[in-house]
């Protein structure tokens, strides 16, 4: 039976808030969470302590923090592999500086900078040479990487200079038993949910990733907004970086490796589409905090970490597929 226009306007405004949330995988992606939790507190007798939520927090704020980053680079039509080098590269930046008696703010100025460096050589590369995201990134994870073994020698760097205890306290310490990684990354995810909705630059964002030329076509300077998308990727990558030295309380040079595949399986679970022109903040943070219990459930029940991989690609390539399919549904 065919349906007419008037039909399918009228099945859509018919629709519920209901069936639309029921509808969005971010909803989904939080049901998954909770049942999750529930059901580890349930067969655990440790995962529901306040240590063991407290560590749950803290460590999937850093990969949300850069999963935001992330999420604006696939919505964009990217994709970003370097995150993970820009890490640890703000990381020894930001030791050095530091050890060498420089205060917090100089140190993480000059942490900041070196991220955003990587950032606008991805961008500048990307929109201006031509070279595709996943050629220059991943050239760009060995190079920054390389960079951060030269700099620090190779070795691990645990003294920070006068500014140490604040060092520690913003990456490690807590605000009234919130950790203060998580109260980052509420900050940039207030911000970012207000620029995806609200700016130009937002709009310009998904605008790209659902049709760059299109986009080009209506005068959105596409060249710079991939630029400045980069850039921000790599300055989330340079926040978690600054906040993992507190935590930590060292720098060494294996930090953030293999970090870019958990950041794009948070993106991809929470909703955002490798073809681009989707993504959320809200979703982009689900997806960490699934990613991060998974992670957590495996050393409590005693299952080998080294299995976290296999849960993280399944859950990507089921993501993927299930969007496939939905699309094919709805051609049909």
């Amino acid at each position: 039976m065919n349906t007419s226009l008037e039909d399918a306007i009228g099945q859509s405004q018919n629709r519920t808030i209901l069936s639309r949330i029921v509808g969005l995988q971010v909803f989904w992606v939080f049901v998954a969470a909770i049942v999750a939790c529930l059901a580890l507190s349930i067969v655990t007798d440790t995962f529901a302590t306040e240590r063991n939520l407290f560590n749950v927090t803290r460590n999937f704020a850093f990969v949300a923090i850069i999963a935001i980053g992330m999420t604006t680079v696939i919505a964009a039509g990217g994709i970003d592999l370097s995150v993970g080098a820009s890490v640890v590269l703000s990381a020894v930046v930001m030791g050095l500086f530091m050890s060498e008696g420089h205060s917090f703010a100089v140190s993480a100025f000059f942490a900041i900078g070196a991220s955003l460096l990587v950032g606008f050589v991805n961008g500048a590369l990307i929109a201006f040479v031509g070279i595709p995201p996943f050629v220059v990134t991943l050239g760009m994870l060995s190079f920054a990487r390389s960079m951060a073994l030269v700099l620090s020698n190779n070795k691990m760097i645990y003294e920070f200079g006068p500014d140490q205890a604040m060092l520690l306290g913003i990456g490690g310490g807590n605000f009234g038993g919130i950790p203060n990684p998580v109260l980052v990354l509420a900050a940039i995810a207030i911000v970012m949910a207000f620029v995806y909705r609200w700016t130009r630059w937002g709009q310009y964002v998904f605008a790209i990733g659902g049709n760059e030329h299109a986009a080009l076509l209506t005068g959105i300077p596409v060249r710079m907004m991939k630029v400045t998308v980069y850039m921000f990727s790599a300055f989330t990558a340079g926040v978690a970086g600054i906040l993992m030295v507190g935590w930590l309380g060292s720098v060494t040079t294996n930090l953030g490796t293999a970090m870019e595949l958990t950041v794009i399986a948070a993106a991809v679970i929470g909703g955002a589409r490798l073809a681009g022109g989707e993504g959320s903040v809200l979703g982009a943070i689900l997806g960490a905090l699934l990613i991060e219990v998974i992670r957590n459930s495996l050393i409590l029940l005693g299952i080998s970490t080294f299995w976290q991989g296999a849960f993280i690609g399944s859950f990507i390539i089921s993501v993927v597929a299930l969007d496939g399919l939905k699309k094919l549904r709805g051609n049909n």
